[in-house]
């Protein structure tokens, strides 16, 4: 018997145009398979639920951070002794004078065109600083999302596809308990083990930093990845876990599936059954997972850019919450927000191009 090489989402999009509909898991014809203007108002609905997230959260970083019980002009002399002319001179150089609802309308209306304004502490305009870190973040963390997103979905497929052996139990185990522990503390621990060195393991990786800052060239690129080593391993110990388990889930739940029977009896063997049918449809809760991930490649991650001192916008946000410098954790807040919304948004739009069932 001849196998059959076509995708099960390509067969049954060809069927919906020719006969009646599969009892396969794409069966249904969603917004953009049957209307496009259905399709079209979906999209509309989904972008202007974004937009009114984005302006939830403009309105949240501004009256969130003023919580903190810190005033931030005596952070910034020190301790020092300082005049009550002098600080009341700060105040009013930075604004803080002012009544809150002016404060509100000036800071939503400089958001608005994209000025956080100056930070307290850096004294230059907050964008300046999130562009500067901005290229450490996407250095660090998207190197991880891409390592962590192949594994997860390699070792997701295979632990499902092999379900109660020695190594899906192993993997399921051992993906729960780094899904489980904190990141910082799992960089805490590697920087003792790897860095400071424990016995009769040396100490081989710089405990943090981007580089030296005496290599040039090849030698630069070299210098930066040996940085790079234990925040990356961190970052994915704890993402690949996320999507292994995701990915062994919605292949599991595909396994029994009747359209899978059926391409078993046609005669395919079983990794073409797999690879070819019962993959594509299992990958779309992981496709939403991977869009989410997406948006915190840009947030980064806080706390593991602070053990590792690595200098981008999560070290950033650390440095202007200890002011706290308003105008720097208010933009990034939002930098942060806004790159997960619009991950979201992107997620929303695409899905029903890969399962037409969402949107009816």
């Amino acid at each position: 018997m001849t196998a059959d090489s076509t995708p099960a989402l390509v067969k049954q999009a060809d069927a919906d145009t020719e006969g009646p509909a599969p009892a396969g898991p794409a069966a249904a014809r969603g917004p953009r398979a049957g209307n496009t203007k259905a399709y079209l108002r979906y999209v509309a609905a989904k972008i202007l639920g974004a937009i009114v997230s984005l302006f939830a959260v403009l309105v949240t970083s501004f009256f969130l951070f003023r919580l903190i019980p810190s005033d931030p002009v005596k952070q910034m002399t020190g301790g020092r002794r300082v005049s009550t002319e002098q600080l009341q001179s700060l105040r009013h150089q930075f604004g803080l004078d002012q009544p809150m609802w002016k404060q509100f309308t000036s800071y939503v209306g400089d958001a608005l065109t994209g000025d956080f304004g100056t930070s307290y502490q850096f004294h230059a305009p907050v964008m300046d600083k999130i562009v500067e870190a901005l290229p450490a973040t996407l250095l660090l963390t998207g190197t991880a999302y891409v390592l962590y997103s192949a594994l997860g979905i390699w070792l997701g497929t295979r632990t499902a596809w092999r379900n109660g052996s020695t190594s899906d139990r192993f993997n399921t185990a051992l993906a729960l308990t780094l899904y489980s522990v904190p990141s910082f503390w799992l960089g805490l621990l590697l920087i003792i083990v790897f860095s400071v060195g424990i016995g009769p393991i040396p100490g081989i990786f710089p405990t943090g930093g981007l580089e030296s800052g005496n290599e040039t060239g090849f030698a630069y690129v070299l210098d930066v990845a040996h940085h790079m080593v234990l925040p990356v391993i961190t970052l994915v110990a704890v993402g690949y876990a996320q999507t292994l388990l995701v990915m062994r889930s919605s292949l599991l739940d595909e396994m029994g599936s009747d359209y899978l029977t059926t391409a078993r009896a046609k005669g395919l063997r079983d990794d073409a059954v797999r690879r070819k049918h019962a993959v594509p449809n299992a990958m779309l809760p992981t496709f939403t997972l991977m869009f989410v991930n997406l948006g915190h490649v840009v947030a980064g991650q806080i706390l593991v850019e602070t053990v590792f001192s690595w200098p981008g916008l999560g070290g950033l946000f650390y440095q202007g919450l200890s002011v706290p410098d308003l105008p720097l954790v208010q933009g990034l807040f939002f930098v942060f927000a806004t790159a997960v919304i619009l991950a979201n948004t992107l997620a929303d739009v695409l899905y029903p191009l890969l399962d037409p069932r969402v949107g009816r």
